[in-house]
């Protein structure tokens, strides 16, 4: 069955679905013995399929991973970085980074800190993010200065970035100090440097951002070992069957508004 090579990749855990269509635009993947294009579509069972002048096939897919890692600040959260940087690959020991394929889940931009997804589960990956398949995301958060009730309830309604409103977020006040204040943001999707970008729209630039929490899935919890920044530790099944199953509720979802607009 056909399918774009960016997906074929993603499924047998060779790099997420990004990852992919930078490696093809980066000419190292080859269908046939000729340089694939993005969006071309491919049979596994029929096409031959290359990266860097190696062929690659489902057999070769390794056994499926999920971290939870506690990303430093000065980390970039890629798998690449053409300037040179440590990416949140190279906190992993070499036996988890060759050949298995692991990525970041979504970003945390370079100075931020906090909880990130790695897997090689390019499905999951996908699905989680998607952007109409929002999952809420829990930040701790230092913003120079004092920002008014009315400042924080427009945040909470939304703030045009890009000629686009955000979507709704949960703002709320946990200390005032003498010159800052410290707030706890959630949201339930993830544009670029979104809370910065608000923050500093608003007038009240973000000092220090710590994500805590994907969903029910906490940096810290009692029951476990305090995880330092730069550590990691595997997802618990619980973990892993909170967004498999967070996936395909969203999936039924989308597939019940495709048939209802087809009936309207």
């Amino acid at each position: 069955m056909e399918a774009r090579v960016q997906k074929i990749l993603a499924q047998w855990g060779i790099a997420s679905r990004r990852e992919a269509e930078e490696m093809i635009r980066r000419s190292r993947v080859q269908i046939n013995g000729v340089l694939a294009h993005l969006g071309q579509k491919v049979d596994p069972q029929k096409d031959k399929i290359s990266v860097d002048g190696k062929p690659v096939t489902d057999q070769q897919r390794p056994p499926l991973i999920y971290l939870l890692l506690h990303k430093p600040a000065g980390v970039v959260s890629t798998c690449y970085d053409p300037q040179g940087r440590k990416t949140v690959l190279d906190l992993l020991p070499l036996e988890l980074r060759a050949g298995s394929g692991l990525h970041p889940v979504g970003r945390l931009d370079a100075e931020s800190t906090g909880i990130l997804i790695l897997t090689n589960d390019g499905d999951l990956t996908f699905g989680l993010t998607h952007p109409s398949h929002s999952i809420s995301k829990t930040y701790q958060v230092l913003v120079k200065g004092h920002p008014s009730e009315a400042v924080l309830e427009m945040w909470c309604q939304g703030v045009v970035l890009d000629g686009r409103k955000t979507r709704p977020a949960k703002v709320s006040l946990i200390k005032t100090l003498a010159k800052d204040t410290h707030l706890e943001i959630v949201l339930k999707e993830g544009r670029n440097r979104q809370i910065r970008r608000v923050a500093q729209q608003l007038g009240y630039p973000v000092i220090k951002l710590h994500r805590t929490s994907i969903g029910p899935i906490q940096l810290q919890t009692p029951k476990l070992p305090f995880l330092h920044e730069g550590n990691y530790r595997s997802l618990k099944g619980a973990e892993i069957r909170f967004l498999k199953e967070h996936i395909t509720h969203l999936l039924i979802q989308d597939s019940a508004k495709v048939r209802s607009s087809k009936k309207a």
